[in-house]
């Protein structure tokens, strides 16, 4: 791997303690965005760890020229300004970093941070399988219908009960009525690729539970409305559903849908433990959109670690909605998507950009 700081004491003591894992190896170990490119334009690395502050090129500005450099390299953004909940951090994972950690002061670099990074590296290492030859995709993108009016919004109704039949069909010629998203490692990056194909006209609602901590939400949520040029909150008990909006999972509890007593649906706040571990956990997400809408639903697994999102993926799919994966190519980690795919419920596997426009299309893969 390579290690981009200017701290020559950081990158000694990083480099030592990378190499004691026994598992990786350090090659590479230079002071500035120059000359990491023009090391990378002779050398092939797995792993690139990037300091922010830097002088001349910052580490957040060269990003996007060492993961082209890198040639399919991961970028862990090794900081100090990667602080728990910190703008920097959200920033830098929607560029397409794949990991960040926070760097302590020369000082305090020790085994102990060692071990927090060989852990991250570690995870970042998961493969599991490949795509089974027999998958076929296909999708047939049809324009969006017109533009629509702006909607206002409603009250949102206490008579929650849990739902019994799905919602029914309306009379709209599409083939689905909310798109619901998981992901975790590499998920913020994928997101921006996604959005950036969908128009200003698309009015679904979007509903997004990505591994993230509670503290990091309204950071993730204004990337997403910057990305989705739509308004992007983060969830809370009894939030009603409503176009045009994208809502997000907090940090810290599972998002259930649930029937409303006038025909529409909202969003309910839990915190159960689940059989993934995560919270908030992309499985339940799906499933309760499953039970109240059906076959309405298009569920898109991102870029993760783990196979969170695959047993709600399966319940999606024998509702009858779509479920996409991206493919293995463009995922950081290939864990959740896999695991999808893996278990056979995946109507397409997709590149970031791909699903964007399978999803603006409203119709099935």
């Amino acid at each position: 791997m390579l290690i981009v700081d200017d701290s020559v004491v950081a990158r000694a003591v990083i480099a030592r303690l990378i190499d004691a894992s026994d598992r990786f190896s350090v090659v590479g170990a230079v002071g500035n965005v120059g000359a990491a490119l023009e090391f990378l334009a002779r050398a092939t690395v797995d792993f690139i760890l990037l300091d922010i502050e830097m002088p001349g090129v910052d580490g957040l500005t060269a990003l996007p020229d060492l993961i082209a450099a890198g040639g399919g390299a991961k970028v862990i953004i090794v900081s100090s300004s990667v602080d728990n909940g910190g703008a920097a951090t959200v920033q830098a994972l929607a560029m397409g970093a794949a990991e960040t950690l926070v760097k302590p002061t020369a000082s305090e670099l020790s085994a102990r941070f060692g071990a927090a990074l060989v852990a991250k590296l570690e995870k970042l290492c998961e493969h599991p399988g490949q795509l089974p030859p027999a998958l076929v995709v296909r999708s047939t993108p049809s324009p969006l219908p017109g533009s629509y009016s702006p909607i206002t919004q409603p009250a949102v109704s206490r008579s929650i009960g849990m739902p019994t039949t799905p919602l029914a069909r309306r009379a709209t010629g599409d083939d689905y009525d909310i798109v619901a998203i998981g992901a975790s490692t590499g998920g913020i990056h994928a997101l921006s690729r996604m959005f950036r194909e969908l128009p200003s006209g698309f009015r679904l609602p979007i509903v997004i539970t990505q591994h993230l901590p509670a503290s990091f939400m309204p950071y993730f949520a204004a990337q997403m409305a910057l990305l989705s040029g739509r308004v992007c909150e983060v969830a809370v008990d009894r939030l009603r559903i409503r176009p045009g909006r994208i809502v997000v999972a907090p940090g810290d509890a599972h998002l259930k849908c649930v029937r409303l007593s006038d025909g529409g649906a909202a969003f309910r706040l839990t915190h159960e433990a689940v059989a993934s571990g995560c919270m908030p956990s992309v499985d339940p997400m799906l499933a309760s959109l499953a039970d109240v809408y059906g076959a309405r639903v298009m569920a898109v697994v991102l870029s993760g670690m783990g196979r969170d999102g695959a047993e709600g993926a399966r319940r999606i799919h024998d509702a009858g909605g779509c479920v996409v994966a991206q493919d293995q190519e463009t995922s950081v980690v290939w864990g959740m998507p896999g695991a999808v795919v893996g278990s056979g419920v995946a109507d397409a596997v997709l590149a970031p950009d791909a699903i964007g426009r399978l999803v603006a299309s409203r119709r099935r893969a």
